[in-house]
């Protein structure tokens, strides 16, 4: 960081991802809502557990492998309308995430996700799970995906995916924001 960053830039940075002196700061509104405030109440939240995220995701899976088995053709449609679907159910709680405590919210407004930021976000998975159905290369073509996902989540400071950055959502602990079911 350059000398001329103070506190207030620092706390400016993490938002806007620019770095401006205190003097620049000061002509802007932004930085008087800034000062005083912490990264949570200004949006910015630290990331889930992501061992979490990945147990969630397993059981979200094991109920799309499973509902894929029980009625072949129609099953297939059935997994991947949950997989897009399921992030908008409960306060932004998938069947797994309910499960292991964590839920999706939409960070600039501190609202759980609704249906259309679960289709959103998870186009990536329902892509891949489309895929999963042709074999051998569709496996491959899951997987790749999976993998990406999951390398992105562990590498972004606030652990979203591809699906996150679209949608604008993120992936927080049950409780870390007080929002109704």
């Amino acid at each position: 960081m350059e000398s001329g960053c103070g506190k207030i830039a620092t706390l400016f940075v993490q938002v806007k991802e620019i770095c401006y002196s205190v003097e620049e700061l000061g002509r802007f509104p932004v930085a008087e809502e800034a000062i005083g405030r912490s990264p949570v109440e200004l949006g910015v939240y630290p990331k889930a557990q992501v061992l979490n995220r990945f147990i969630a995701k397993m059981i979200d899976l094991l109920i799309v492998a499973a509902v894929s088995k029980l009625v072949p053709p129609i099953g297939v449609l059935a997994g991947l309308a949950y997989i897009l679907l399921a992030d908008g159910f409960g306060g932004g709680r998938s069947v797994g995430k309910r499960l292991i405590g964590l839920q999706t919210i939409v960070p600039r407004t501190r609202d759980p996700a609704g249906f259309r930021e679960s289709i959103v976000r998870n186009l990536p998975c329902g892509l891949a799970q489309l895929t999963f159905e042709i074999p051998y290369v569709g496996w491959i073509g899951w997987g790749a995906v999976l993998s990406l996902e999951g390398l992105l989540v562990i590498g972004n400071e606030q652990g979203r995916r591809l699906g996150d950055e679209i949608a604008k959502t993120q992936v927080l602990e049950s409780g870390q924001l007080d929002v109704s079911d």
